[in-house]
């Protein structure tokens, strides 16, 4: 993929967050919103910074799970895969779920029409079947592969981000009045657990970077493109997902945008004078594609990394098997669209909130999987200081020779607090959550077990030769020497002393 198809991939999967986001925080949040958001966005600063260095140091499908596995050990890898596997297959229920709430813009009936079937009450199986057909539509784009997939995202993203700031400069312009918004943030504030739970849904805003890292095997000069791409992700995606909440609240009460979870960006362009029944509908129809752009990036991710997975012996080599034809992992797509198709139709039947219910365990995943990454790129910098690094986040301090990530250590700070939040403020996230990672960890060690492979250790991997190889397959031949040179003067000085 080039520079664009990459920034794409990313903005698809983040960009397309403040649409699902905007109304789940305000209904929590309240008046607060833009706090929530603000705060969320400082965490993922350091999230981006992070991963930019990583992912441009480690061009390889696999992502944070490659990290922890090449940093902190085998079972360590295992535990970030498993717990970025719970966002993907969320990421595609999800959005999935959300993109059909956009299309259902053009049809109230459908998005207000509610049923009780025995134990189940209040609940939409038409939005529900809507999800699950869009689920299957994304199974089969990516059988067929990622070029289909990376064109479908460069087309809609351009246009969405035209979309979106045009909504923003518009309801700036014309409609924002800054005293509903010092009203609202005086006196509609929320209690402390709404606030702290609407921030911890803030965050699903800014969760996708992970996308990138996974496409970085499929990207052009990754050393180049990657930390372009990220930076300007991070900056684009801030500044969306901060103008929203402010020009919200200073155009509609923060009621008015919680009550429309299923397509709050719509509900806020229509409501725009002049213009506002245009704005609405291209708000709605570029919801629908941009939010199913981003459960794409979901099957996407899911599929190479458990590919990457079983590769590393970390789960069984029965999910490497390709497509004869389109040379995907087929086996993983089908598996794990499967897996998000039983998360969508569960959070349909247990309340009238699906969005909400999803949005819970779909944090969880996301802080825990960067948790682990910010740990991981503190010990590679022990372990791993020959590899280049094109990017470093910022704020170093040399010690012994080596670098210390001092804003990697605010980002583990950060990222355990945040854990901290969903853990107390989310009921279903709490359970369902560890569950997931608990279930996970009985496969490994029953896998690992069976095969004859060591269950807390890790498998021994000559990771200097798989660096070679990396930087040779990714045509960074500049790095490769570097990395060369480093490794002959450590020796140097090894025998020297």
């Amino acid at each position: 993929m080039t520079v664009w198809g990459s920034f794409t991939w990313g903005y698809a999967d983040v960009g397309a967050d403040v649409y699902v986001a905007l109304g789940l925080v305000m209904a929590a949040a309240q008046g607060l919103t833009p706090l929530a958001f603000a705060l969320a966005g400082a965490v993922y600063i350091l999230i981006g910074m992070a991963y930019t260095e990583l992912a441009a140091t480690y061009p390889v499908a696999g992502g944070g799970q490659y990290y922890a596995l090449r940093g902190l050990g085998d079972i360590w890898g295992f535990l970030g895969g498993s717990a970025l596997l719970l966002d993907y297959t969320l990421d595609i229920a999800l959005f999935a779920t959300a993109s059909a709430g956009y299309f259902n813009f053009f049809f109230p009936s459908i998005r207000e029409f509610r049923v009780t079937f025995g134990p189940f009450h209040d609940i939409n199986p038409i939005w529900g079947l809507e999800s699950l057909i869009l689920i299957g539509f994304l199974m089969f784009l990516n059988i067929k592969g990622i070029r289909e997939s990376s064109l479908f995202n460069e087309v809609i993203g351009a246009v969405d981000m035209f979309i979106e700031a045009s909504i923003i400069i518009l309801g700036f312009t014309f409609a924002w009045r800054p005293e509903l918004l010092a009203h609202q943030w005086r006196f509609e504030a929320p209690s402390l657990t709404h606030f702290l739970y609407g921030t911890s849904l803030a965050i699903i805003s800014y969760v996708g970077l992970e996308s990138i890292s996974q496409a970085a095997q499929e990207t052009r000069r990754p050393a180049t493109v990657i930390p372009r791409t990220s930076l300007a992700l991070i900056l684009t995606v801030l500044l969306f997902a901060m103008a929203f909440p402010v020009v919200s609240l200073g155009i509609l009460p923060w009621q008015a945008i919680a009550q429309r979870e299923g397509d709050p960006v719509a509900a806020l362009a229509s409501s725009l004078p002049f213009v506002g029944f245009l704005t609405g509908r291209a708000a709605a129809v570029l919801g629908a594609t941009i939010l199913l752009i981003s459960a794409n990036t979901g099957v996407m991710g899911a599929s190479r990394l458990t590919f990457s997975m079983s590769e590393f012996g970390l789960i069984s080599p029965w999910f490497k098997a390709v497509h004869p034809r389109y040379h995907t992992p087929v086996r993983t797509i089908v598996v794990f669209s499967a897996l998000a198709a039983v998360e969508a139709l569960f959070a349909f039947v247990t309340g009238p909130r699906a969005m909400d219910t999803m949005a819970n365990m779909y944090a969880f995943g996301a802080t825990l999987a960067y948790l682990i990454s910010f740990i991981s790129l503190i010990v590679l910098r022990f372990r791993d200081p020959h590899s280049p690094r094109p990017f470093r986040m910022p704020g170093n301090v040399r010690w012994r020779g080596y670098e210390i990530p001092l804003l990697g250590f605010l980002g583990v700070l950060g990222t355990a607090s945040m854990l901290v939040v969903v853990l107390w403020t989310h009921a279903l996230g709490r359970i369902a959550g560890p569950a997931w990672v608990v279930g996970c960890l009985i496969y490994y060690v029953a896998y690992r077990w069976r095969n004859g492979l060591p269950v807390l250790r890790s498998v021994p991997r000559d990771w200097i030769k798989a660096q070679m190889e990396i930087l040779e397959e990714a045509e960074e031949f500049e790095l490769l020497e570097q990395y060369k040179a480093s490794l002959r003067s450590y020796a140097k000085a090894g025998t020297s002393a």
